[in-house]
């Protein structure tokens, strides 16, 4: 009865929409409304501590509905996986990100979709990138037992995890430019110049002539 309680209660809240979109839904009031799960996605936190050192992502397959206190990308593959949990997607949201108070406010129109990700990798710098990515999956896999939230805390992250995201970073810092980078100061500049780039002209198409 307490089922089919709720259900009558879906049913009827939209029935009552002013949204036609919503009414037409009521006539299947046990399904969920959004059913374009992706058959794999990656969770991105929209807000996250000051004090993470990278930002934590996971992957959920179609079983999973991913909340509005996340975004998600759908069907990443490890290299996507791999570059936005590195220290250099990390140097960017230092840099672009919101904040509600200190805390980072991630956005996927000012910080994902103005990321500016490698101009021509070789074909064998992704693929490290994709190994090193797995290789942060396999290190996180060694503590079952520990939250996301327990993993990446500063003081108490594992060394095993801490080393797989170091070698990580360097192959991510290697689809930039073979020199490394010495500070995220560094690495800022660099993607500043390089988003430079990727606009150049764009504002100019623009203006009124």
């Amino acid at each position: 009865p307490r089922i089919i309680e709720r259900i009558e209660g879906v049913r009827a809240f939209r029935a009552a929409s002013r949204a036609p979109s919503t009414r037409k839904f009521a006539a299947t009031p046990t399904l969920f409304r959004d059913r374009n799960n992706p058959r794999t996605a990656t969770a991105l936190p929209r807000h996250f501590s000051e004090s993470r050192e990278y930002l934590v992502m996971g992957y959920f397959d179609d079983t999973s509905i991913i909340s509005d206190s996340c975004m998600s990308l759908a069907n990443p593959s490890l290299y996507h996986f791999g570059v936005l949990s590195s220290a250099m997607h990390m140097a960017w949201i230092r840099s672009t990100c919101g904040r509600i108070k200190s805390d980072y406010r991630y956005s996927k129109d000012i910080v994902y979709n103005n990321y500016p990700w490698p101009e021509a990798p070789t074909d064998a710098q992704p693929q490290a990138v994709e190994e090193a990515a797995q290789g942060v999956l396999d290190a996180r896999a060694q503590f079952p037992g520990s939250s996301l939230a327990d993993l990446y805390d500063p003081l108490t992250m594992p060394p095993a995890l801490l080393k797989a995201h170091q070698s990580l970073d360097r192959a991510v810092d290697r689809c930039y430019r073979p020199q490394p980078f010495t500070s995220d100061a560094k690495r800022v500049e660099f993607l500043f110049e390089l988003y430079e780039k990727y606009v150049a002209g764009l504002l100019a198409e623009d203006m009124p002539k």
